[in-house]
């Protein structure tokens, strides 16, 4: 049976970019998020994941899901796959490295082979439907 790592994840785009961040010791980039916690909903985990990450205050009466994705998980074993459930929604703050993250970048579709494979998949329907630069 394969593992799943449940994850939430925040799309947030400017100017044809995805904001990305990248935490201390990686060498790929990771679309802002994480794992949720035991009885928290989606919202919840978006909502305090990118406070965590980010210091930035999410809106939850303003996210949209985006889609579920999934992958093999990068830096784990053969059948470990990411589930990364995706929101975009308006926030209050400028993202700023916190926690693990060691630096917040904007990515453009070019930079698609430095992020992981999750998050490949993502940057695919992005640019497909004239989101992503």
């Amino acid at each position: 049976m394969a593992i799943i790592i449940d994850k939430i994840a925040w799309i947030h785009l400017r100017d044809g970019r995805i904001l990305s961040t990248r935490s201390r010791g990686k060498d790929v980039y990771y679309l802002p998020g994480g794992k949720r916690e035991p009885g928290e909903t989606d919202l919840d985990t978006l909502v305090r994941e990118i406070d965590e990450e980010l210091s930035v205050a999410i809106n939850p009466a303003t996210a949209t899901h985006v889609g579920t994705y999934q992958a093999q998980a990068h830096g784990h074993a053969d059948g470990v796959a990411v589930q990364l459930t995706c929101y975009t929604a308006d926030h209050h703050g400028t993202p700023t490295p916190s926690s693990e993250i060691e630096e917040v970048i904007w990515l453009a579709y070019a930079a698609r082979d430095r992020v992981a494979p999750v998050d490949q998949i993502i940057f695919d329907h992005l640019h497909e439907t004239g989101q992503l630069h």
